[in-house]
């Protein structure tokens, strides 16, 4: 289908982009990436008035580690992430989730900002930022403020992110032990939805303890999803096949997947499982 009519603004900076959200009030959306706005647009699915492009606004597009925090910067391209020597060596999770979504045309222009600011439990980032811990800056004309990524998914495509907000940074937090990560997602064909995603972040100790984890789950709860029963079985351990069964197993338990046409709920759950199985032994095989 084709979009409702629309106007169309792009501010060259937050300064605009803000004044722009204040006169156009409810009706007026932010465009980032646009491909989760605009495919539900064509849908009819949203029928916003007024699109804010905010791609001309410089200093949101970035990948840094500063003040003990790997800093991403909202407008940061899904293909930056795959070709950024600072991801590849050390956030391989990132990698891993940039990889598996939808093709090189859409990673060269959608945006991670985007793919969190959405809030849909069926895009990938949000189990990864789950998993990693990440906290999200979001600016206001007042200024700026800071929200874990545990409170910031509160409803179907609900955030943080409140009317007159952009959503400009997210921060992990850099663990200071050896540490591995892992993402990936059993999907019908390449570039679709997840069936069942799951993100994983080990972090060790010098003789190979495990002293934090961080699982996050793709499409298998109305929200982006932690597993924390999984990640406490996995804290204190050595991380042996009893231990990562043991959190595989309450990873399958806790989550809320639904039969749809990617499978029906028990099947989900064994995804579940065997993902988590699979990418704790891969985070663990990359922290060593």
């Amino acid at each position: 289908m084709i979009a409702e009519s629309f106007d169309y603004a792009a501010p060259s900076t937050l300064e605009e982009a803000f004044q722009l959200l204040h006169e156009l009030g409810d009706e007026a959306k932010i465009l980032a990436g646009g491909h989760s706005l605009i495919p539900m647009m064509k849908l009819r699915f949203a029928a916003p008035t007024h699109l804010i492009d905010i791609n001309n606004i410089p200093g949101l597009a970035h990948i840094k580690e500063e003040n003990g925090h790997l800093c991403i910067g909202a407008l940061t391209r899904e293909s930056d992430l795959e070709e950024s020597d600072i991801i590849t060596s050390r956030y391989q999770i990132f990698t891993d989730a940039s990889k598996l979504i939808a093709d090189p045309q859409v990673r060269n222009f959608g945006t991670i900002g985007g793919n969190i600011a959405h809030g849909d439990a069926a895009n990938d980032h949000p189990a990864v930022m789950i998993a990693m811990n990440a906290e999200v800056e979001i600016t206001n004309q007042e200024g700026k403020r800071t929200v874990g990524i545990d409170d910031f998914f509160y409803g179907f495509y609900m955030t943080a992110v409140q009317h007159g907000e952009i959503l400009t940074e997210i921060r992990i937090p850099i663990p200071k032990g050896k540490f591995g990560t892992a993402y990936y997602k059993s999907e019908r064909k390449v570039g679709d939805y997840a069936a069942a995603g799951v993100a994983v972040m080990v972090e060790l100790d010098a003789d190979g303890t495990c002293v934090n984890a961080g699982i996050g789950l793709t499409n298998v709860n109305p929200l982006p999803m932690r597993a924390a029963r999984s990640q406490e079985a996995l804290i204190g351990t050595k991380l042996n096949d009893e231990d990562i069964a043991k959190a595989a197993k309450f990873a399958s338990e806790d989550c809320n997947p639904t039969t749809d046409l990617r499978g029906d709920e028990d099947y989900k759950r064994h995804l579940v499982k065997v993902i988590t199985k699979r990418m704790l032994k891969q985070a663990i095989s990359r922290a060593q």
